[in-house]
């Protein structure tokens, strides 16, 4: 599974957070509200995103429209699985044990 970088991932929450599929254009318009960006740019991050398998693209006319390959759950889920993966049984068991006692420390607060 790719590891995407922080534009990457601004591009991804954009994606996730839309129901419909997204032109390079929609999405630029939406990234420079918070960064100075080039078109070109985010057409380059999307065109990645589709190389790494992490977005769809459908041609349009003349424009590609772009849409999260996976929900967020399942991407975030995959990257916690792989990482996990890496690990042995005990130092997985005990990752696992250390994060349910912090979720359950969180909500009892």
């Amino acid at each position: 599974m790719a590891v995407p970088g922080e534009l990457e991932h601004a591009v991804m929450s954009i994606l996730w957070s839309r129901p419909n599929a997204l032109s390079v254009r929609e999405v630029h318009d939406l990234l420079v509200v918070d960064r100075d960006l080039a078109y070109t740019t985010v057409m380059t991050v999307l065109d990645r995103l589709a190389k790494k398998g992490l977005a769809t693209r459908n041609l349009d006319g003349r424009a590609w429209l772009y849409r999260p390959a996976r929900t967020q759950v399942d991407e975030f889920s995959a990257a916690v699985i792989d990482t996990l993966a890496k690990l042995e049984p005990t130092a997985r068991s005990q990752v696992l044990a250390s994060v349910n006692a912090a979720f359950r420390q969180a909500s009892a607060s």
